[in-house]
């Protein structure tokens, strides 16, 4: 095989703009279909799965028509930032736990977490699939005293089951929101509503390889 008449080895590239000929023969190319990747904000009280047999409702179904994968899942109680993808290659990339890719989420807890309280989730709490901790955390609304619920910010990087809120139960905290607001570069519009979808760039979608 020849790619613009040299002879092809291994790892050489070729576009659909190359001349490709194998045995002399002209091999004509297929342009490859971009990645498509899409943002949404998944409602509480959907599941990330494409059928229920109890006949709840899906994130699937507010979908696009497209052989769609998701990255990551949310509980049924949580809500915020989902991507999908029509590349299972992409999807694997973004969740594999090597790549390290950081997830945010706003986390509504009911009191007021102690200062040793922070300090253990900063460190590492024992959890039944093992150690966790966040990278960061913090507080937010701090000046509403009269509150009964605390806003804290949290940082991941990794996407264990339910593991936000195991985190929180590890130090005898009760979550009463969890909302996704960010996946490694990609925030959660502000102006996206429950239930809504957006297509990513191209630009982004190219940059997320590169994560």
């Amino acid at each position: 095989m020849t790619v613009n008449g040299a002879v092809a080895v291994l790892g050489t590239r070729a576009s659909a703009s190359d001349t490709v000929a194998l045995d002399g023969r002209a091999v004509a190319l297929r342009p490859q279909a971009a990645t498509r990747v899409l943002v949404y904000h998944k409602p509480v009280g959907e599941l990330v799965t494409r059928r229920d047999p109890q006949g709840r409702p899906t994130v699937f179904s507010r979908l696009p028509p497209g052989r769609w994968v998701a990255v990551g899942r949310l509980d049924i109680n949580s809500s915020g930032l989902l991507l999908f993808t029509d590349s299972g290659e992409l999807a694997n990339r973004l969740m594999h736990p090597r790549y390290e890719i950081e997830r945010e989420y706003a986390v509504r807890v009911q009191g007021r977490l102690r200062p040793e309280d922070i300090e253990k989730l900063r460190r590492g709490v024992p959890l039944a699939d093992g150690q966790a901790a966040f990278s960061s955390i913090e507080e937010r609304d701090a000046r509403d005293e009269g509150s009964a619920n605390r806003w804290y910010r949290v940082c991941l990087n990794e996407g264990r089951n339910r593991e936000v809120r195991r985190m929180f139960d590890a130090v005898g905290a009760r979550v009463s929101r969890l909302l996704r607001v960010r996946y490694g570069g990609v925030e959660l519009p502000r102006d996206l509503e429950p239930g809504g979808w957006r297509e990513l760039p191209r630009a982004t979608v190219e940059r997320l390889f590169g994560n």
